[in-house]
């Protein structure tokens, strides 16, 4: 689906036209793939949706983060992709691609108004990569399914859903085939999750951890959606019951019920004894049943010995005797240290969390707030913007130093937590328009997100507490191409038909 025609613009390109140069300016650009900086301007203008707030660092990285997100774009032989660093490295895939975030980047793509590039990208994984002497895919854990479904939701394209399904088949029983365990629990190398020198992990112990399992199940549950999609009801039954199994496997075999916790488990059949970021990820796919003892677990997220750090989520609990001490030596630190990568997945869970469950435990829409703001002022380097990494949890420096693998490490999210998740715009498979912001109330007197293709059509909302900002009335109100088709004065939960 190439650019649909625009309607006419409800909030102006300035802000975007402003950081772009800013970033321009700042840059050496000592690699060019598809879209140079010279380009990025126009490429973004067409294609992103447009977002302003008056949370000077949330409103600054988001556009940093397309920004970033374009350098990584590459035309192949093989369609587009888009690659991980920007420098080559040794342990890539041709072109010098790379799978570990592709989940992060998929959902971050599936905002481009031009949805080629993300479909070529899944393309390049499901049919070039196989061919390869020595495919690269599996090389790391993946919710690849999870994440196309979500691209679908977003441009409702069918066809292409129903092309890969097979493709999309055949990789999940690749992965049963070399992961699964006699008791149906998959298992993985903290390596391999992209996860190397954490507390739990090993590179040689078949442990049984919340990431891969979560990824499965979550895998397993878009697969059953699509499965249904295109009217085929033998996978649909047959990925419902793999869903239903490792959702029951996970909550009786990785939840610590004296830590309060979902933690990787040894083979002995012991459990680490490591509170690790990596235990939120089951909210990323909604697994955990509502109940109060399971939200108990994020109570950690905002204890200063558990998580919270003045930079950061970290990788792991700090209280842990462990913390904080793999680094000597390794490339890779996450017994502790602050990744984007976890960082996404933890938000993204708790926006979950927030949304789709009755049982929140301590958790409100400002913790989220707070934790994305936070996220967005550690994007910084030297007093400019920079994304790398990895960093110290107490002081912001990026660990890896100077290394220029480092520079805009296409390695996490960002714009997708600020339209689905802050703004709180939720695609569906009905022709509804859903809104669940988790803006906290009176935090904001004004928003507006502009130019999003959603299900062939663009969506803009605005937020404008007096009226006196957008001089479209006070309140929220919500266009499909132009028309109005909500307005309401509470900046609330709001499901429309467009």
């Amino acid at each position: 689906m190439k650019s649909s025609a625009q309607p006419k613009r409800l909030l102006s390109l300035e802000k975007l036209k402003s950081n772009i140069s800013y970033f321009n300016s700042i840059d050496t650009e000592t690699v060019k793939n598809y879209i140079p900086n010279d380009k990025a301007y126009d490429f973004l203008a067409k294609n992103i949706p447009i977002f302003e707030c008056p949370d000077s660092a949330i409103q600054r990285i988001y556009y940093y983060r397309w920004w970033t997100f374009r350098k990584h774009l590459k035309q192949t032989p093989d369609g587009f992709i888009f690659d991980e660093f920007i420098t080559p490295v040794s342990f890539s895939g041709i072109y010098n691609s790379g799978s570990s975030a592709l989940g992060h980047q998929i959902n971050e793509g599936r905002w481009l108004r031009d949805t080629q590039y993300i479909k070529d990208y899944i393309s390049f994984w499901l049919y070039v990569d196989p061919k390869q002497a020595k495919p690269k895919f599996h090389n790391f854990s993946s919710w690849i399914d999870d994440a196309v479904y979500s691209f679908y939701l977003v441009n409702k394209d069918k066809a292409f859903v129903q092309k890969i399904l097979p493709a999309l088949d055949k990789d999940y029983k690749q992965w049963e085939t070399e992961k699964q365990l006699p008791s149906g629990l998959f298992y993985q190398f903290d390596v391999k999750d992209a996860m190397e020198e954490s507390i739990s992990g090993s590179r040689k112990d078949k442990n049984r951890r919340p990431t891969i399992n979560s990824y499965m199940y979550g895998n397993a549950m878009a697969l059953t959606k699509i499965a249904a999609l295109t009217g085929n009801d033998t996978l649909k039954a047959k990925y419902t019951a793999k869903a239903a199994e490792l959702k029951k496997l996970t909550q009786d075999s990785l939840w610590d019920a004296e830590a309060s916790f979902f933690e990787a488990k040894h083979p002995n059949g012991k459990f680490a004894d490591a509170r690790e970021e990596l235990g939120f990820i089951p909210w990323y796919f909604n697994l955990p049943d509502d109940k109060p003892a399971y939200a108990k677990q994020w109570d950690q997220l905002t204890d200063p010995t558990g998580f919270n750090a003045l930079w950061g989520i970290t990788t792991a609990e700090r209280r842990h005797p462990l913390f904080r001490t793999h680094g000597s030596g390794h490339s890779c630190e996450w017994d502790g240290a602050v990744w984007p990568f976890a960082t996404t997945q933890t938000l993204k869970g708790l926006a979950n969390l927030l949304t789709n469950y009755t049982n929140k435990g301590s958790m409100t829409s400002k913790v989220f707030y707070d934790e994305l703001h936070k996220y967005a002022m550690s994007h910084i380097k030297r007093g400019v913007p920079y994304l790398g990494e990895y960093q110290d949890e107490k002081t912001g420096y990026w660990l890896k130093g100077d290394n220029p693998r480092s520079s805009y490490y296409n390695h996490s999210g960002f714009v997708d937590l600020v339209i689905n998740d802050l703004v709180g715009l939720k695609p569906r498979a009905d022709n509804m328009l859903e809104l669940y912001p988790l803006i906290p109330q009176g935090k904001w007197k004004w928003f507006g997100l502009d130019n999003v293709l959603y299900h062939g059509r663009t969506i803009s909302v605005l937020w404008d507490e007096t009226g006196t900002k957008y001089h479209k009335g006070k309140g929220l109100s919500i266009y499909a191409d132009g028309k109005l088709i909500y307005h309401g004065s509470a900046l609330k939960h709001v499901v429309v038909k467009m």
